[in-house]
Protein backbone atom coordinates (compact mmCIF):
# COMPACT_ATOMS: atom_id res chain seq x y z
CA UNK A 1 0.00 0.00 0.00
CA UNK A 2 1.29 3.47 -0.88
CA UNK A 3 0.73 5.57 2.23
CA UNK A 4 1.56 8.73 0.26
CA UNK A 5 -1.81 8.41 -1.50
CA UNK A 6 -3.47 9.56 1.69
CA UNK A 7 -1.38 12.65 2.25
CA UNK A 8 0.63 13.59 5.33
CA UNK A 9 -1.11 12.63 8.59
CA UNK A 10 -1.09 14.89 11.64
CA UNK A 11 1.09 12.40 13.48
CA UNK A 12 3.73 10.39 11.64
CA UNK A 13 5.47 7.17 12.69
CA UNK A 14 8.68 9.16 13.20
CA UNK A 15 6.79 11.44 15.59
CA UNK A 16 5.50 8.42 17.50
CA UNK A 17 9.01 7.10 18.15
CA UNK A 18 10.50 10.58 18.57
CA UNK A 19 13.00 9.99 15.76
CA UNK A 20 15.21 13.03 15.12
CA UNK A 21 18.23 11.59 13.31
CA UNK A 22 18.84 9.93 9.92
CA UNK A 23 18.78 6.34 8.76
CA UNK A 24 22.07 5.52 7.10
CA UNK A 25 21.31 3.48 3.98
CA UNK A 26 23.69 1.53 1.79
CA UNK A 27 23.02 0.05 -1.64
CA UNK A 28 25.79 -2.14 -3.06
CA UNK A 29 25.22 -2.75 -6.74
CA UNK A 30 23.00 0.32 -6.91
CA UNK A 31 22.39 0.41 -10.67
CA UNK A 32 18.95 1.84 -11.52
CA UNK A 33 17.89 -0.77 -14.06
CA UNK A 34 14.33 -2.01 -13.56
CA UNK A 35 13.16 -1.38 -10.02
CA UNK A 36 12.41 1.25 -7.41
CA UNK A 37 14.18 0.20 -4.21
CA UNK A 38 12.04 -0.18 -1.10
CA UNK A 39 14.19 2.33 0.76
CA UNK A 40 13.35 5.22 -1.60
CA UNK A 41 10.36 6.23 0.53
CA UNK A 42 12.77 6.95 3.39
CA UNK A 43 14.63 9.38 1.14
CA UNK A 44 11.34 10.92 0.01
CA UNK A 45 10.38 11.43 3.66
CA UNK A 46 13.78 13.02 4.37
CA UNK A 47 14.50 10.32 6.92
CA UNK A 48 17.63 8.85 5.38
CA UNK A 49 20.85 9.29 3.44
CA UNK A 50 22.09 6.83 0.82
CA UNK A 51 25.59 5.47 0.30
CA UNK A 52 25.55 3.87 -3.16
CA UNK A 53 28.32 1.58 -4.38
CA UNK A 54 28.46 0.91 -8.11
CA UNK A 55 31.71 -0.03 -9.80
CA UNK A 56 30.11 -0.18 -13.25
CA UNK A 57 30.68 3.43 -14.32
CA UNK A 58 27.95 3.13 -16.99
CA UNK A 59 25.40 3.22 -14.16
CA UNK A 60 26.71 6.09 -12.01
CA UNK A 61 25.04 9.05 -13.73
CA UNK A 62 21.59 7.44 -13.48
CA UNK A 63 22.10 6.88 -9.74
CA UNK A 64 23.02 10.51 -9.17
CA UNK A 65 20.07 11.68 -11.27
CA UNK A 66 17.69 9.45 -9.31
CA UNK A 67 18.67 10.57 -5.81
CA UNK A 68 20.29 13.99 -6.15
CA UNK A 69 21.71 15.40 -2.94
CA UNK A 70 20.44 12.43 -0.92
CA UNK A 71 23.15 10.12 -2.26
CA UNK A 72 26.90 9.74 -2.11
CA UNK A 73 28.16 7.49 -4.91
CA UNK A 74 31.22 5.28 -4.46
CA UNK A 75 32.37 4.16 -7.94
CA UNK A 76 34.22 1.09 -6.72
CA UNK A 77 33.81 -2.64 -6.31
CA UNK A 78 33.48 -4.17 -2.87
CA UNK A 79 34.73 -7.66 -2.06
CA UNK A 80 37.72 -8.94 -0.08
CA UNK A 81 40.21 -6.20 -0.99
CA UNK A 82 42.10 -8.20 -3.60
CA UNK A 83 42.45 -7.74 -7.33
CA UNK A 84 39.80 -9.55 -9.33
CA UNK A 85 38.47 -10.00 -12.84
CA UNK A 86 35.27 -8.17 -13.74
CA UNK A 87 33.13 -10.05 -16.25
CA UNK A 88 31.31 -7.32 -18.16
CA UNK A 89 27.92 -8.16 -19.68
CA UNK A 90 25.60 -5.77 -21.50
CA UNK A 91 24.59 -2.66 -19.56
CA UNK A 92 20.91 -3.61 -19.43
CA UNK A 93 21.34 -7.27 -18.47
CA UNK A 94 22.30 -6.71 -14.84
CA UNK A 95 24.72 -9.65 -15.07
CA UNK A 96 28.09 -7.90 -14.89
CA UNK A 97 29.87 -9.67 -12.03
CA UNK A 98 33.11 -10.37 -10.21
CA UNK A 99 32.24 -14.03 -10.67
CA UNK A 100 32.52 -15.89 -13.95
CA UNK A 101 29.20 -17.00 -15.44
CA UNK A 102 28.59 -20.75 -15.28
CA UNK A 103 27.75 -21.64 -18.87
CA UNK A 104 26.10 -24.91 -17.90
CA UNK A 105 23.74 -23.07 -15.53
CA UNK A 106 22.99 -20.36 -18.08
CA UNK A 107 22.01 -22.97 -20.66
CA UNK A 108 19.47 -24.44 -18.25
CA UNK A 109 17.27 -21.33 -18.46
CA UNK A 110 15.65 -19.80 -21.54
CA UNK A 111 17.37 -16.56 -22.54
CA UNK A 112 20.23 -16.63 -20.06
CA UNK A 113 22.95 -17.57 -22.52
CA UNK A 114 22.30 -14.18 -24.11
CA UNK A 115 21.88 -12.30 -20.80
CA UNK A 116 25.16 -13.69 -19.51
CA UNK A 117 27.15 -13.08 -22.68
CA UNK A 118 30.45 -11.52 -21.62
CA UNK A 119 31.57 -8.55 -23.72
CA UNK A 120 34.97 -8.16 -22.08
CA UNK A 121 37.03 -9.00 -19.00
CA UNK A 122 38.62 -6.21 -16.95
CA UNK A 123 41.10 -6.38 -14.08
CA UNK A 124 39.79 -4.41 -11.07
CA UNK A 125 40.94 -3.70 -7.54
CA UNK A 126 38.29 -4.40 -4.93
CA UNK A 127 37.90 -2.82 -1.49
CA UNK A 128 36.75 -4.27 1.82
CA UNK A 129 33.63 -2.62 3.17
CA UNK A 130 35.27 -2.20 6.57
CA UNK A 131 38.13 -0.28 4.93
CA UNK A 132 35.95 2.36 3.25
CA UNK A 133 36.35 5.62 5.21
CA UNK A 134 33.70 8.09 6.35
CA UNK A 135 30.52 6.08 5.85
CA UNK A 136 29.70 5.43 9.48
CA UNK A 137 27.55 2.63 10.80
CA UNK A 138 24.95 1.33 8.33
CA UNK A 139 21.33 0.82 9.40
CA UNK A 140 19.77 -0.74 6.29
CA UNK A 141 21.73 -2.51 3.55
CA UNK A 142 20.49 -3.54 0.14
CA UNK A 143 22.85 -5.64 -1.95
CA UNK A 144 22.54 -7.18 -5.41
CA UNK A 145 25.96 -7.90 -6.90
CA UNK A 146 25.45 -11.09 -8.84
CA UNK A 147 26.75 -13.69 -6.46
CA UNK A 148 29.46 -11.79 -4.59
CA UNK A 149 27.26 -10.75 -1.64
CA UNK A 150 28.74 -13.11 0.94
CA UNK A 151 32.30 -11.90 0.29
CA UNK A 152 31.20 -8.33 1.02
CA UNK A 153 29.33 -9.33 4.17
CA UNK A 154 32.28 -11.25 5.59
CA UNK A 155 34.55 -8.22 5.13
CA UNK A 156 32.07 -5.67 6.44
CA UNK A 157 31.09 -6.95 9.88
CA UNK A 158 32.29 -3.81 11.69
CA UNK A 159 30.40 -1.44 9.39
CA UNK A 160 27.27 -3.59 9.68
CA UNK A 161 27.52 -4.17 13.43
CA UNK A 162 24.44 -2.01 14.17
CA UNK A 163 22.56 -2.79 10.96
CA UNK A 164 18.94 -3.76 11.68
CA UNK A 165 17.82 -4.93 8.22
CA UNK A 166 19.57 -6.36 5.17
CA UNK A 167 18.03 -7.04 1.75
CA UNK A 168 19.97 -9.59 -0.29
CA UNK A 169 19.56 -11.26 -3.63
CA UNK A 170 19.93 -14.97 -2.88
CA UNK A 171 20.21 -17.77 -5.43
CA UNK A 172 18.60 -21.20 -5.51
CA UNK A 173 20.34 -22.17 -8.77
CA UNK A 174 23.71 -20.45 -9.04
CA UNK A 175 24.42 -18.74 -12.37
CA UNK A 176 28.08 -18.05 -11.58
CA UNK A 177 31.05 -20.23 -10.76
CA UNK A 178 31.79 -20.53 -7.01
CA UNK A 179 28.66 -18.56 -6.14
CA UNK A 180 27.29 -19.23 -2.62
CA UNK A 181 23.82 -20.73 -2.53
CA UNK A 182 20.85 -19.38 -0.59
CA UNK A 183 21.58 -21.97 2.10
CA UNK A 184 25.17 -20.85 2.58
CA UNK A 185 24.15 -17.20 2.82
CA UNK A 186 21.32 -18.03 5.22
CA UNK A 187 23.58 -19.98 7.59
CA UNK A 188 26.07 -17.10 7.70
CA UNK A 189 23.37 -14.47 8.27
CA UNK A 190 21.93 -16.46 11.18
CA UNK A 191 25.42 -16.75 12.68
CA UNK A 192 25.52 -12.93 12.73
CA UNK A 193 22.24 -12.59 14.59
CA UNK A 194 19.90 -12.04 11.64
CA UNK A 195 16.61 -13.84 10.99
CA UNK A 196 14.72 -14.16 7.67
CA UNK A 197 11.78 -11.76 7.67
CA UNK A 198 10.22 -11.71 4.21
CA UNK A 199 10.66 -12.22 0.50
CA UNK A 200 10.30 -9.02 -1.51
CA UNK A 201 10.43 -10.95 -4.75
CA UNK A 202 10.75 -14.59 -5.76
CA UNK A 203 11.93 -15.18 -9.31
CA UNK A 204 11.09 -18.36 -11.18
CA UNK A 205 12.25 -19.06 -14.72
CA UNK A 206 11.41 -21.51 -17.47
CA UNK A 207 13.82 -24.35 -18.18
CA UNK A 208 15.09 -24.52 -21.76
CA UNK A 209 13.85 -25.32 -24.32
CA UNK A 210 10.23 -25.32 -23.11
CA UNK A 211 8.50 -21.94 -23.41
CA UNK A 212 5.20 -20.98 -21.80
CA UNK A 213 2.62 -18.91 -23.73
CA UNK A 214 5.23 -18.06 -26.37
CA UNK A 215 7.10 -15.95 -23.77
CA UNK A 216 10.34 -17.34 -22.38
CA UNK A 217 10.03 -14.98 -19.39
CA UNK A 218 6.84 -16.73 -18.26
CA UNK A 219 7.95 -19.32 -15.68
CA UNK A 220 6.68 -22.70 -14.67
CA UNK A 221 7.94 -23.75 -11.21
CA UNK A 222 11.75 -23.69 -11.19
CA UNK A 223 13.09 -21.31 -8.54
CA UNK A 224 15.97 -19.12 -9.68
CA UNK A 225 16.57 -16.42 -7.06
CA UNK A 226 14.84 -14.23 -4.50
CA UNK A 227 15.20 -10.90 -2.74
CA UNK A 228 15.22 -11.80 0.96
CA UNK A 229 15.04 -9.34 3.84
CA UNK A 230 16.81 -10.30 7.05
CA UNK A 231 16.25 -8.46 10.34
CA UNK A 232 17.95 -8.55 13.69
CA UNK A 233 16.43 -11.45 15.63
CA UNK A 234 13.03 -10.22 16.92
CA UNK A 235 13.36 -12.64 19.85
CA UNK A 236 16.44 -10.75 21.06
CA UNK A 237 15.45 -7.09 20.89
CA UNK A 238 17.23 -6.55 24.20
CA UNK A 239 20.46 -6.60 22.16
CA UNK A 240 19.40 -3.47 20.24
CA UNK A 241 19.72 0.06 21.58
CA UNK A 242 16.85 2.55 21.40
CA UNK A 243 18.02 4.17 18.17
CA UNK A 244 18.25 0.79 16.46
CA UNK A 245 14.71 -0.02 17.58
CA UNK A 246 13.41 3.28 16.24
CA UNK A 247 15.10 2.68 12.90
CA UNK A 248 13.78 -0.87 12.75
CA UNK A 249 10.25 0.44 13.37
CA UNK A 250 10.51 3.03 10.59
CA UNK A 251 12.10 0.63 8.09
CA UNK A 252 9.38 -1.90 8.89
CA UNK A 253 6.67 0.71 8.37
CA UNK A 254 7.89 2.59 5.31
CA UNK A 255 9.89 -0.03 3.41
CA UNK A 256 8.31 -3.38 4.21
CA UNK A 257 4.69 -2.68 5.24
CA UNK A 258 5.52 -4.91 8.22
CA UNK A 259 3.34 -3.02 10.64
CA UNK A 260 3.33 -5.88 13.16
CA UNK A 261 7.13 -5.72 13.33
CA UNK A 262 6.94 -1.95 13.81
CA UNK A 263 4.55 -2.46 16.74
CA UNK A 264 6.87 -5.12 18.19
CA UNK A 265 9.78 -2.64 18.15
CA UNK A 266 7.62 0.18 19.55
CA UNK A 267 6.44 -1.99 22.44
CA UNK A 268 10.07 -2.71 23.34
CA UNK A 269 10.74 1.05 23.33
CA UNK A 270 7.73 1.59 25.59
CA UNK A 271 8.97 -1.07 28.02
CA UNK A 272 12.27 0.82 28.33
CA UNK A 273 10.62 4.19 28.82
CA UNK A 274 12.27 5.40 25.60
CA UNK A 275 8.98 6.65 24.11
CA UNK A 276 5.60 7.67 25.51
CA UNK A 277 3.52 4.99 27.16
CA UNK A 278 0.79 5.43 24.55
CA UNK A 279 3.19 5.10 21.57
CA UNK A 280 1.65 1.82 20.45
CA UNK A 281 -1.85 3.32 20.41
CA UNK A 282 -0.59 6.45 18.66
CA UNK A 283 1.06 4.33 15.97
CA UNK A 284 -2.07 2.26 15.44
CA UNK A 285 -3.93 5.56 15.16
CA UNK A 286 -1.58 6.58 12.34
CA UNK A 287 -2.45 3.37 10.49
CA UNK A 288 -6.17 3.87 11.03
CA UNK A 289 -6.00 7.40 9.64
CA UNK A 290 -4.10 6.18 6.59
CA UNK A 291 -6.60 3.42 5.91
CA UNK A 292 -9.58 5.71 6.29
CA UNK A 293 -8.02 8.38 4.08
CA UNK A 294 -8.46 11.09 6.73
Amino acid sequence: MDWHLFGKPDLTPQDVVNFRSRINLMDIGAACIAETPVYKVLLDEDLAFLNAFEGDLRQVEAIRNAYGESVRVFPQFLSDGTGKTLYVASESSGMTSLLKPDLRALKLFNGFEQFGLIEKEVAVQTARLDDVPDIGSIDFLKMDIQGAELDVLKHGTRTLEKCVAIQLETSFVCLYENQPTFGEVDVWMRSQGFTPHCYLDVKRWSIAPTIRDNNFRQPFNQLLEADMVYIKDPLKLELLDAEQLKKLALISHYCLASFDLAVHAIMELVSRGAVRKDAREKYLGCLAKHESGK
